[in-house]
């Protein structure tokens, strides 16, 4: 009997499992007709033999009954054969049923890889194609390459690459699918899942389609960007013109056209023939001045008085750049800025100081009036001379070492006898303060000097009316057993004696109280002028078209600068005077930290630091604008001596009292020098390159103003890890002061326009000053030097106005107060008032506070300036 075969045709990829009963029908058949043969032969065999015999009849009779017995077991045999027969056919029966079935799903396989869009191929474990769709022989075409059901996955990876049909391959980084462009100019992408056999199932997907609308898009896109450029060049505040390599112009801006005075042009145009109808001269990277060198910008004057600045910038692929900027109003605000440097030349050649600056190679760079004078030289005759060749030689010989020590970077005053042009002995006390560089290294030396010649003879005078009153009572008290007469003699002579010492303290106290009125006049003759340029250059900066000026953020910086040297060490002589006076109320230690915390986490973030800050509703007891200033440069020297990591503003409660607490990750501090940082002019190390460590008083002006407030200053510090320090404040039980609510500067400027102000200052640049950055805001803003000046302006007091801006200090004797308070005894309603003095004394805060003003103190800040002015309309008077 043929067996049936269970294998899959070449043809089909698919082979159907044959079932185990099934599979051993064949064999349990065939063992089964052997037995039934070899029976067959044996019954053959018995027959013959009794047939061929003689025996007799018993022996007939047993070999009959033995061949009845075998043919009942071939029969037995023989039915069971049947049986299996039948159970084989039924078999066969179920096996051919299933070889269809298996064909059947075969075949829908074959038309559902058939019906798909892509290129399929599928390996088997060995790598070789057991199945493929028409699609993917379809890309053979054309190739010469016989792709069949032996080609392994190597052999037609290496076809495609031999036969050309892959142009272009892309693969995909990470998990993304690899793209081919073929040779007829299609793209594939080739995507690969292997199967659970170890197989390899391979799809092809025609992307043509999407890299077309790709290209598209990209196609658009650039066109976009083309149309973007034009419209950014169009707008931009410059005059741009772009220029090949060839010499045509290819790219420009109406501005261009506006400030060259051009009619509208055609693209392509020689440069060199449309700048010939110009006025403007041409400038290109080959132009050289009248030394040869190369002329990359230039500044032309035209007729109409306005000035350009002209530059060309050369293009890596060939051409330049060139761009036309209007400068005329730089030139003016540079004239408005040499007017404040003549100010501020002013000021220092009125100090009653010799003031000068001497750099590293010890040639002097500036001296102000009363120094040249003193040392009898023509106006800056003394700028770029020696400094050995200005002193004598015994008086060089005994500066040099101080000298010697300030460049080495220390920080020192000295008293020294001098004598002046007339040869009278003075002596003069002489600060040199090192002027260090971002590097460390010292350019040159701070000189003050300030003839201390009377403070030191009342003195003396002082000690020797003290020795001469010792040495009389001595020798009056020897005497005094022999006469009684004498001995009132002697009390007569003491009484006039002490008279005298009376006398001279009176003397000391009236000097103490003119160097206090000094301080106060050198505070607002120094101040004023700072005050009119910062207001000009706030109202600089207020302009759109100065959000990019970096000249206009550099002289605001220097300006700052200036204002901080300046008031750090005017406080410091008020503190040591004793002008400044705490003024102690109750408020909530949030009111003055959140806003703290605003300020310094910008100045960290800059710093590329993080500021933290823990809040506290805490009530406290102090001077807030002092304690203020106590946690203001606390906040500065941590940001300052911190190179990376974080700083945090946080309190505790200890009792009663509060511990406001600034930490930081800095360099630290050594356990030795603790004491030493609260010294004037003490600096630590800078611990990055470009760093300002400022003049070492910052620790000082701390421990001054906390003693006078009667604060605790704390210090710990971990060198290499960071440093705390905190100022512990009593804590109070409620509070004293109305917080304000802040409001955002877009709601400031709203309230700001149209507000009628008048402005009274004795100085015209402050009045310009203020009138320029209040006309910014859109004020509508009357200046007037002196109260008859404001009173013709506005009909007597009597128009129309929201506020009133004043200085304290005025001409001829008077002060703001008294004629802020005539102008609303006149007026039929009171106007707010804004007061504004470098006044800081404690006299003059209260009776501000009293008359119901606002008082603020210069230099005026500009956004303060705009929050109050914007609380003062709202509400009509000072909080």
């Amino acid at each position: 009997m043929a067996r049936t075969s269970t294998r899959p045709s070449p043809e089909s990829p698919l082979a159907v499992p044959e079932d185990e009963v099934v599979a051993e029908l064949p064999t349990r058949l065939a063992e089964l007709e052997r037995e039934n043969a070899k029976l067959r032969r044996i019954n053959a065999a018995l027959i013959e033999r009794i047939e061929s015999s003689g025996s007799g009849r018993d022996a007939s009779y047993t070999a009959f009954q033995h061949s009845v017995e075998l043919a009942e077991q071939v029969r037995e045999r023989t039915d069971a054969l049947n049986q299996t027969m039948a159970e084989l056919k039924a078999s066969n029966r179920l096996l051919s049923d299933a070889r269809m079935r298996a064909e059947t799903a075969h075949q829908h396989l074959v038309d559902a890889i058939e019906s798909i869009s892509d290129a399929f191929v599928l390996f088997d474990k060995d790598q070789r194609i057991v199945l493929f769709n028409r699609r993917f022989k379809s890309l053979w075409n054309r190739t010469g390459a016989r792709i069949n059901g032996s080609t392994r996955l190597s052999d037609m990876r290496r076809l495609a690459d031999s036969s050309g049909l892959i142009a272009e391959e892309h693969r995909g980084k990470g998990n993304e699918p690899t793209v081919y462009r073929l040779h007829n100019g299609r793209w594939v992408q080739v995507s690969e899942r292997p199967t659970r056999e170890g197989g390899l199932v391979v799809l092809y997907t025609d992307i043509t389609e999407v890299k077309i609308s790709e290209t598209m898009r990209r196609e658009q896109a650039l066109a976009q960007k083309s149309r973007l450029l034009q419209r950014a060049v169009d707008n931009l505040s410059q005059g741009v013109a772009m220029i090949s390599a060839d010499g045509s112009l290819e790219l420009w801006n109406r501005r261009f056209l506006e400030l060259c005075g051009l009619a509208p042009i055609e693209a392509h145009r020689p440069f060199a023939e449309v700048m010939a109808d110009s006025e403007l001269k041409l400038l290109t990277p080959d132009t050289r001045s009248e030394n040869g060198q190369p002329l990359t910008e230039l500044e032309q004057h035209l007729f109409d008085g306005r000035t350009l600045e002209i530059r060309t910038h050369p293009l890596p692929t060939g051409g330049f750049v060139n761009t036309f900027t209007d400068i005329t109003e730089r030139y003016r605000h540079a004239e408005a800025l040499r007017e404040s440097e003549r100010w501020i030349r002013l000021i220092t050649d009125h100090v009653p100081a010799l003031i000068a600056y001497v750099s590293a190679d010890l040639t002097y760079a500036f001296t102000n009036k009363v120094y040249e004078e003193w040392y009898r030289w023509p106006r800056d005759g003394m700028l770029g001379q020696y400094l050995r060749e200005i002193h004598s030689g015994d008086h060089w010989q005994q500066l040099e070492p101080y000298i010697e020590r300030a460049l080495s970077g220390e920080s020192i005053s000295f008293e020294m006898a001098e004598p002046n042009h007339v040869g009278q002995q003075r002596y003069m006390l002489r600060s040199y303060v090192p002027n260090r560089l971002a590097s460390g290294e010292v350019a040159g030396i701070f000189v003050l000097i300030q003839d201390i010649t009377d403070r030191r003879r009342t003195a003396e005078a002082l000690h020797q009316a003290y020795q001469n009153l010792e040495q009389r009572v001595r020798e009056r008290t020897a005497e005094l057993t022999s006469l009684n007469e004498q001995l009132l003699c002697e009390i007569d002579e003491r009484a006039h004696a002490e008279a005298r010492l009376r006398e001279a303290k009176r003397e000391a106290e009236l000097a103490n109280l003119s160097k206090t009125k000094f301080l106060a006049a050198v505070s607002h003759d120094l101040l004023q002028p700072l005050n009119a340029a910062r207001l000009f250059t706030s109202a600089l900066q207020e302009q759109p078209e100065a959000s990019s000026n970096g000249l206009v953020r550099n002289i605001s910086n220097s300006l700052e600068d200036v204002e901080n040297l300046l008031g750090t060490l005017v406080d410091i002589s008020k503190l040591d005077a004793g002008v400044i006076k705490p003024d102690i109320a109750s408020f909530a230690v949030s009111e003055l930290l959140e806003n703290l915390a605003v300020e310094f986490r910008q100045i960290a973030g800059c710093e590329q630091l993080q500021l933290n800050y823990v809040p506290s509703a805490a009530l406290v007891r102090s001077d807030i604008q002092l304690l203020a200033r106590i946690l203001r440069n606390l906040l500065t020297n941590a940001i300052r001596y911190t190179p990376k990591g974080r700083v945090l503003l946080g309190c505790r409660r200890r009792r009663q009292i509060l511990s406001i607490e600034v930490w930081d990750t800095g360099v630290g501090i050594a356990e030795d020098k603790l004491e030493e940082i609260f010294q004037e002019f003490k600096r630590g190390d800078a611990v990055q390159a470009n760093q300002d460590r400022g003049l070492g008083l910052g620790l000082a002006i701390v421990e001054k103003i906390a003693r006078m407030l009667g604060h605790r200053i704390v210090v710990r510090s971990w060198p290499g890890q960071g440093s705390m320090f905190a100022v512990e404040v009593p804590l109070a039980r409620r509070t004293s002061r109305v917080r304000a609510e802040p409001s955002s500067t877009e709601l400031v400027l709203e309230r700001l326009k149209g507000a009628r102000v008048w402005v009274l200052d004795n100085d015209a640049a402050i009045c310009a000053g203020m009138r320029t950055l209040l006309e910014g805001w859109g004020c509508v803003v009357t200046t007037a030097l002196s109260e008859e000046d404001l009173a013709r302006q506005v009909d007597n007091f009597h128009a129309d106005a929201d506020l009133i801006i004043a200085d304290y200090h005025l001409d001829n004797d008077c002060n703001g107060l008294d004629v802020v308070t005539t102008v609303n005894e006149r007026r039929a309603s009171s106007l707010p008032v804004l007061l504004i003095t470098a006044n800081y004394s404690n006299d003059l805060k209260l009776q501000v506070r009293e008359l119901g003003h606002m008082l603020m103190h210069k230099p005026i800040r500009p956004m303060k300036l705009k929050t109050a002015m914007c609380h003062m309309l709202e509400h009509g008077q000072a909080s």
